[in-house]
């Protein structure tokens, strides 16, 4: 089963102002973790490995890559063996970018903070406003992104309209 996400993605330099900001505002703090995404290639939308220490889930999104508000169908299933997964994968459809972070995961009611560190890439911030239920709708999600992004001060020339595969991609081509 899918649902929907309205997200926004930006360049950081100051991850620290931002955690005052959500914490400030009474968002529930989830702590840090390391994730790997192992990115696959795939005919339609994107296909990644999602892999933690506390969890692996693979995830399927399509998403247009545009500045400012995106919107993401997302499909996820928890995986229990991660390793057999990402084999299975690799031999099917062949690994197209690896991504590592760091991210601080913060939630305020329906909306997901991550505060990302990036390998090769740096900080970022990400507002991920979700309706796993399909009651809430597009408009009022859009409309908590806006009010996010400017409680948080982001500026327009900081938001980024592609994922962190494609920015490495580029990176590395």
């Amino acid at each position: 089963m899918s649902h929907l996400n309205m997200e926004i993605k930006a360049d950081t330099d100051d991850l620290a102002f931002l955690r005052a900001i959500l914490l400030s505002q009474n968002a529930v703090a989830k702590g840090q973790i390391h994730q790997v995404d192992t990115y696959f290639n795939c005919a339609n939308g994107r296909l990644k490995l999602r892999e933690s220490s506390d969890e692996a889930v693979l995830i399927h999104y399509n998403r247009e890559s545009q500045t400012g508000i995106q919107q993401s169908l997302v499909s996820m299933v928890p995986i229990a063996n991660p390793a057999r997964m990402k084999d299975v994968l690799e031999k099917a459809l062949g690994i197209k970018i690896i991504v590592s972070k760091k991210r601080e995961i913060y939630w305020i009611e329906n909306v997901k903070f991550h505060l990302d560190e990036v390998e090769k890439l740096g900080k970022f911030v990400e507002i991920e406003a979700i309706d796993y239920e399909g009651t809430i709708g597009k408009e009022k999600l859009s409309a908590q992104c806006e009010n996010y992004l400017k409680l948080l001060k982001i500026p327009a020339q900081n938001l980024i309209p592609d994922s962190y595969s494609d920015l490495l991609i580029r990176l590395n081509a």
